[in-house]
């Protein structure tokens, strides 16, 4: 696994008894059943956004559950993969919000290497079962991941999309922080307040407010036309 400032809080959270308990049923479960993203890749997200470049988290539910899409971070596909229909939405919303063009690909690596931090609550799914992996200790160790951005002495943006994302909005800072809410992206809720939520703008508003670097949410095409 890639090193960064996340790594001795892994270190540590993973010796604590309940993910002891979560890695044994996990590892059952990868040996057993097709499960979902690779299991090199379940800590992407820590991997490819330092703690210290946190200025936005986008927190998910859980990862994408049809084979070779989920790769660790939430929302986002590998270069190749078709755009599923919630990141479909999400483009449509930026595309409203801040005009960017909507790209050939769902790969959003850009934004973690710009310091947004895609995390689901849950970080491994069967394939074709959503939420399989729910309440089976994953929760904790996202929610004890939550609360370490929220130490940070910088302003961050968190963007809760969704009832399991929203439930965590009692845990912020709000003096500190910029926490935003809406219904989740999915084609079954995107049209109950996602779409018009405006989160990117707003986001990169309170950014520049407190002298960060705002995101450039535009996903660049990979591909010639």
């Amino acid at each position: 696994m890639r090193q960064n400032d996340w790594t001795p809080w892994l270190k540590e959270e993973w010796k604590q008894p309940y993910f002891v308990k979560l890695a044994s049923f996990i590892h059952e479960e990868y040996e057993t059943k097709p499960v979902y993203p690779p299991k090199q890749q379940v800590f992407a997200a820590f991997e490819n956004c330092a703690l210290k470049d946190v200025k936005v988290v986008i927190l998910g539910q859980d990862p994408y559950h049809q084979k070779g899409q989920a790769h660790g971070m939430c929302f986002s596909v590998n270069p190749g993969v078709q755009i599923p229909p919630s990141l479909q939405n999400i483009y449509k919303e930026l595309n409203s919000d801040l005009g960017c063009f909507l790209p050939d690909n769902g790969y959003l690596m850009p934004w973690a290497k710009q310091g947004v931090f895609l995390l689901n609550t849950v970080l491994s799914v069967v394939d074709s079962r959503p939420r399989s992996h729910a309440s089976k200790g994953w929760e904790i160790f996202t929610d004890h991941a939550i609360a370490k951005i929220n130490e940070k002495d910088e302003p961050v943006v968190f963007m809760l999309w969704g009832r399991d994302a929203r439930n965590k909005a009692g845990m912020l800072d709000h003096t500190k922080h910029l926490v935003l809410e809406a219904p989740h992206p999915s084609p079954l809720s995107a049209y109950n307040g996602f779409f018009g939520c405006r989160h990117f703008s707003k986001a990169n508003a309170f950014l520049s407010e407190r002298g960060r670097e705002p995101v450039d949410w535009q996903i660049p095409n990979l591909y010639v036309r």
